[in-house]
């Protein structure tokens, strides 16, 4: 089994969500973490004090680079909402940031419709 996966093919996850989000099922309200949100790691000489497994886990999936929420809980094999509360944790830990999802101007263009292909791609392997 590798460390980047907390599951057995045939039984499914060895840690439950709750444990990882130490009980918690959403994020508290100083961070705004929208589906699209996009996160990025900071450059930090602090180390990794007080972060477990899931959440350097997690921080080491955003080192690969600026990605949005969606993408991150699918290429962590993650549920949506521990995703959330991980990142609000890293981002209270001043380790990554989370940008509001862009904006666009009326009429412009709404999303890259190569960029929503492939999120529902991976929500499909969800």
């Amino acid at each position: 089994m590798s460390d980047d996966h907390w599951y057995e093919d045939e039984t499914g996850s060895m840690v439950r969500p709750y444990t990882m989000t130490r009980g918690r099922t959403r994020p508290s309200d100083r961070h705004a973490i929208d589906l699209m949100s996009r996160v990025t790691a900071l450059d930090t000489d602090a180390g990794l004090p007080g972060v477990d497994h899931a959440r350097a886990a997690l921080l080491e999936h955003v080192r690969r680079g600026p990605r949005p929420v969606v993408e991150l809980a699918a290429d962590a094999d993650l549920p949506l909402t521990v995703v959330r509360v991980l990142l609000d944790d890293l981002a209270e830990a001043g380790l990554v940031r989370v940008d509001d999802p862009p904006r666009h101007a009326p009429g412009g263009p709404v999303a890259d419709p190569e960029l929503l292909r492939e999120i529902v791609e991976r929500l499909r392997e969800l």
